[in-house]
């Protein structure tokens, strides 16, 4: 039986203290979560690209691997963290050395990732098989982690002149790019300036520079980007263990990845600051509609991407009026459904499932670990003790579907 524990919660979490190019002059701090953020935004960006002329079936597999090798490559490199990418690429070089090593690995993450059920467990060790064939996902993945790496490299690139790697980290990152041309969207997204999808990858990377909690200290801060992953992948742990068919488990893991996305045209605004004046989260949620019709969906409709923006509607609930909510689609119309109902009536790939009320309990319950985590590291004002209090108090008997929240909020002492 498959189950959620603080460890697996935990473990994710922990890319927000992963620093980046950290041996490198930088202008902002850079995390793993974040570029991992960044690359699985690009990476479903491709998938629509590439998927467009695919058969529903082979869409749906081609959406499952990426969701969920995505995952099983961020898992792989927070264990790997202190090894540099040259030390790495010449590791894999040596298939024995290569084997060793993914099998410490392996080791590392099995206590955490067992409680997803065997199933879970035995794609993790199937997508390390050096023996399997290499498909459209991985092509897709390694372009989508070449450009957030490289989206990076031209931050820090003009502060570090003096550094004699630079030249042969360049020069590495155009071999790569040479080899991804083929990649359907691939240059459209590396035209910033001059294209739709250009334009809002790198609109997205910005929410890299966005802090949540910005009005109190915290450590590790969280970008609204990182929480975007975290809120991704916990969906996606929370959707394997209801049981939930191979497309709701998609929906909700991109679902998770974008639901912020507004916040890149007002910020991130604090619960008490949106309750402070009557009303006032009503015309920030008119704000951010009119910002992302004008910024993100025209734009796409005008460049002849209709399709991305419908499919990124349906991810932000603009039928609906929320992201937050339960639904379906049934004969090319969006219905608001509730939580029993997916679990009941339309756990099925044909309705195109996606929760909306679990969402919330996993963007809640990434604030509380934020929250939690800043505490423990002495961080210990009011706000957020809180904070931590009120989501305590909110889910201390609350369940959904086979998960009792309160339970296992209670596993953070």
């Amino acid at each position: 039986m498959s189950s959620i524990r603080k460890g697996l919660l935990q473990t994710v979490f922990s890319g927000a203290y992963m620093k980046r190019w950290n041996d490198k002059l930088r202008p902002a701090e850079l995390y793993e979560v974040d570029k991992q953020a960044h690359k699985m935004i690009i990476a479903w960006l491709l998938l629509q690209e590439n998927a467009r002329d695919l058969e529903a079936e082979e869409r749906r597999e081609l959406s499952d691997r990426i969701a969920e090798w995505g995952i099983f490559d961020y898992l792989f490199r927070l264990v790997i963290t202190d090894i540099k990418p040259p030390v790495y690429y010449r590791i894999k070089e040596n298939p024995e050395h290569h084997r060793q090593l993914v099998e410490w690995v392996q080791g590392e993450l099995e206590p955490v990732l067992s409680t997803l059920g065997d199933d879970f467990w035995m794609r993790f060790i199937a997508y390390f098989d050096p023996h399997r064939k290499r498909e459209l996902a991985d092509d897709i993945l390694a372009a989508a982690h070449f450009y957030a790496s490289s989206w990076e490299f031209k931050l820090i690139e003009g502060l570090n002149a003096f550094d004699d790697e630079l030249d042969e980290i360049r020069e590495s990152f155009v071999e790569q790019q040479a080899s991804f041309q083929k990649l359907k969207g691939f240059h459209e997204l590396m035209r910033p300036k001059a294209h739709a999808l250009g334009k809002l990858a790198n609109l997205c990377g910005q929410l890299r520079f966005q802090k949540r909690w910005s009005q109190m200290p915290r450590i590790p801060e969280t970008s609204v980007m990182g929480h975007m992953f975290l809120v991704a992948c916990y969906s996606y742990f929370f959707s394997v263990v209801q049981d939930a068919c191979p497309t709701r488990r998609q929906n909700n893991f991109f679902c998770g990845l974008f639901h912020d996305l507004p916040e890149m045209l007002t910020r991130d605004i604090i619960s008490p600051v949106k309750k402070s004046v009557k009303e006032l989260d009503v015309l920030i949620k008119a704000y951010e509609d009119e910002e992302l019709e004008r910024r993100v969906f025209e734009p796409l409709r005008e460049e002849g991407y209709s399709d991305i923006a419908d499919r990124l509607g349906y991810l932000l609930g603009t039928a609906t009026g929320s992201e937050f909510h339960d639904c379906i689609e049934r004969d090319g119309k969006v219905e608001q459904v509730t939580f029993e109902e997916l679990q009941s009536l339309y756990n099925d790939d044909i309705y195109n499932p996606k929760d909306g009320e679990m969402l919330k309990v996993c963007d809640e319950l990434a604030a509380y670990i934020e929250a939690y985590t800043a505490v423990r590291n002495g961080i210990s004002i009011n706000e957020l003790n809180q904070a931590m209090w009120r989501l305590r108090d909110k889910y201390r008997k609350r369940s959904i579907g086979k998960i009792h929240i309160g339970a296992l909020m209670s596993d953070f002492d």
